[in-house]
């Protein structure tokens, strides 16, 4: 985890050695997933121009691939966040094919510590949307540091705005912890830690994040963990329409079982807070049990 102190610290003192004039305009902020996007604009205000490239929350991200205009986007990008893990490997590839001196990367999963075969979903914890907070404050900072004040100040308040969130997990896990869902991915993985949650089925989902067929043994437990009401709620990516999770899905409803659904694209008009508080919010309801 990052030093916040430390890390903008350095960040003043190499600004104050190496004066630099203010930019002709806005810090040209690329991002390979919306959400990061979101962020940037959350700590950059108007001292930057945000591009997303993964923003539309009726694709699926494991199956995007880069086109000329993604490339053409890095061009004139000064400070670059992706999200790595093997989530979003043409951004690591476009980056690597089109070098730049001056610009500044975030790789989010190598900045906390995870690596192939982790859940890349990394967004789904707050602690990681921090630290991520901090080294693109860091990082603004870097190639603008006559707005350094202002990306510490909108870093302050992406900070504070968490608070809500933290404490909507904090009242779930004392509410929840030990409940057993099953999910069709593990996109909601990490939160689904933090609160507790006993999550069943976990080979059954990494098989369909990874683009693979489940064993029949992991569907029929499945089913069974369904049909039994051995789980109190299914989550499933809203943005996979597979027909076998949809099914799986429908047989649920039948059952009784609530169905909670989550993406892993951030949706329109909406911010990082409030996406990640209407999807607990969902879940929160679908564990309570009926008056």
């Amino acid at each position: 985890m990052f030093n916040r102190m430390s890390l903008l610290a350095a960040v003043a003192v190499s600004a104050l050695s190496s004066p630099s004039p203010a930019l002709a305009g806005p810090v040209e902020v690329v991002a390979a997933e919306n959400v990061y996007g979101d962020l940037a604009r959350q700590i950059g205000g108007g001292d930057v121009a945000v591009t997303s490239i993964l923003g539309n929350p009726a694709d699926d991200p494991h199956l995007f691939e880069a086109s000329p205009r993604t490339a053409r986007a890095l061009a004139d990008a000064r400070v670059v966040i992706l999200n790595g893990v093997d989530y979003d490997p043409w951004m690591e590839k476009l980056l690597a094919a089109h070098p730049s001196p001056g610009r500044e990367t975030i790789a989010v999963g190598a900045l906390t510590g995870r690596k192939p075969g982790d859940n890349p979903h990394l967004w789904y914890d707050p602690a990681t949307m921090k630290a991520a907070g901090e080294a693109l404050a860091a990082a603004l900072a870097a190639v603008d540091p006559a707005h350094a004040a202002d990306y510490r100040l909108g870093l302050a308040k992406f900070d504070d705005s968490l608070q809500p969130l933290d404490e909507k997990i904090a009242a779930m896990r004392k509410a929840f912890a030990g409940a057993p869902v099953t999910a069709s991915e593990p996109v909601f993985g990490y939160q689904a830690d933090l609160i507790g949650l006993e999550v069943r089925n976990q080979k059954f989902a990494l098989a369909v994040m990874n683009n693979a067929e489940p064993t029949p043994s992991e569907v029929a437990a499945f089913e069974d963990d369904l049909r039994g009401h051995k789980v109190k709620a299914m989550i499933y990516n809203a943005q996979a329409s597979e027909p076998a999770v949809q099914r799986l899905a429908q047989m649920a409803r039948d059952n009784g079982i609530p169905v909670v659904g989550v993406t892993e694209t951030e949706p329109p008009n909406a911010t990082y807070q409030t996406w990640m508080l209407r999807q607990l919010d969902a879940l929160d309801k679908a564990l309570r049990p009926a008056p």
